[in-house]
Formats: structure tokens, sequence, C-alpha cells
């Protein structure tokens, strides 16, 4: 007996923004539904968003992403490919991935710390190109960062498909952000205070976050070419991330005081 047969499917929800066709929605839905026939968890809420870049110089302007309230655990991917179709082939095949990732964490935690590997990023959006004129920060994200063990914020970085994920060390009580080096393969943690303890696979920044502006944090990330830059908020003390935004602009998020 399938799991359709055993359960309903949750509905998958699919939102569009520019010109996507017609058909593209109903296909997501045929795609989500063969990834959810696979599943014993129960499954929450499926959502989904398709996006067709209007830019025609951008090699890969069609993209997708979609979350899944796996049993209380979200699950996301992100992808974007030359196509609509092959966004959300693309979009099936890195879900399933993840989806994996949450299961081996559960089984193995940090004993199979391999399993938690990052999936490759070279189907990730691009981010558009402005002039610095042009850059301003459109969106500033406040919340109660999640205390976490090192791995457990590593496995958040994975299951939620982010490029970095900011929390607060369960063993430091310090603000700290984890990313994937993709040069080393490692994982990398850098704390606004004292740093976490070393793990296998996990390269820990022996620096100190700098302590800057937001306006400091911006000339910084310019200047460094690199996708975000985590520092120590000058006014409130808190670590913070300052990052670029797929449309060209520029995100921050900070911790709620």
């Amino acid at each position: 007996m399938t799991r359709l047969q055993s359960r309903p499917a949750p509905a998958v929800l699919v939102t569009t923004r520019g010109e996507v066709s017609l058909a593209a929605p109903d296909y997501a839905r045929t795609k989500l539904l063969a990834v959810l026939e696979r599943l014993d968890e129960p499954v929450l809420s499926v959502r989904v968003r398709l996006t067709q870049e209007p830019n025609h110089a951008v090699a890969r302007p069609s993209t997708a992403q979609a979350t899944i309230d796996l049993n209380g655990r979200p699950v996301r991917a992100h992808v974007a490919a030359a196509t609509m179709q092959e966004a959300v082939d693309l979009l099936q095949d890195r879900l399933n991935a993840r989806i994996a990732r949450v299961r081996a964490h559960r089984h193995h935690h940090r004993h199979h710390a391999g399993q938690l590997a990052a999936a490759g990023r070279e189907h990730r959006p691009q981010r558009r190109v402005l002039g610095a004129e042009e850059r301003r920060i459109v969106r500033h994200k406040s919340y109660s960062l999640a205390r976490q063990s090192t791995w457990a914020a590593v496995f958040e970085l994975e299951a939620m498909d982010y490029d970095f994920h900011l929390y607060t060390d369960a063993v430091t009580g310090c603000d700290s952000v984890v990313h994937h080096d993709g040069e080393t393969g490692e994982y990398r943690i850098a704390s606004a205070g004292a740093a976490p303890e070393t793990e296998p696979g996990i390269s820990v920044s022996t620096h100190e976050a700098p302590e800057l502006t937001v306006a400091d944090a911006v000339s910084r990330l310019d200047l460094s070419g690199l996708p975000f830059v985590f520092f120590t908020d000058s006014e409130t003390g808190r670590g913070n991330v300052l990052y670029h935004r797929y449309d060209g602009h520029y995100g921050v998020i900070t911790p709620v005081r």
C-alpha cells in the first residue's frame, strides 16, 4: 500500500513570480507528490515558489524553491536552471537529498557527519549584479536565535539549504555563524565571542568577529567579494550577518535584543 493510499497527501501550494508558464505549477505539484509518496513521516504542509527572471542575459533564469513541514521539521531546497522544467526536476532531486540528510541526522547524528556533507552548489541561483550606488538594504530580519550545539547548527544549515546559519552556541553562549567552505569541503564557524570546541570536519575561526556598524559592514562586504559578512554590531554587541541577496541588494539578520 502506498503512502497516498494509506494517508491523503497534503495540498502542494504553488506560487509563481514572473512569466512562469501555465503548465509549470501542475508539473511542480506532480514532482513534489512523487517526493511525498516515498515518505513515512506525516507531511504537514508543502509550499513551492517558482520564479522566472525577466533578464535573458542570466544563465539560469528559472528558480524553484520548496519547503515541506516533515512532522514539525522544516526541510527546504532552492535551485536555479536554464528552464523551469529543469529547475523543477533539480528541485525534486535536491529535496530528496535534504530529506535523506534529516533521516541520517536522526539515526546517526554527529558520529556519521560525512552523511551531512553539503550537496554541490552548481545549481544555486545566481546573484544579480548591481552597481554599488544601486544596492540597498531591502530586508532586515530580527528574531531570537536558536541555542544550538555545533552539529545541530550544521544540520540546520543543510536541512534548510541555507548559504549560512546564524545561531547562539549552546556551550559558549556566543552568537556564531556556520557555512560551508566550497574550497576545502569543510564547514566553517566564526563566533562573536569565545570559539566553540573543534569537531572533525569543522574549521573554527580563531579570530572574533569584527565590531562594525552596518555601514562599515556594507563597505567590507563590497571589498571582500564574499557572499556575507559576520560582525558584532557596535551598538548591541550581538552577532549580525550582512549578506548579498539574489536580487543584487543587501539583507541583514540581527538577533532580537
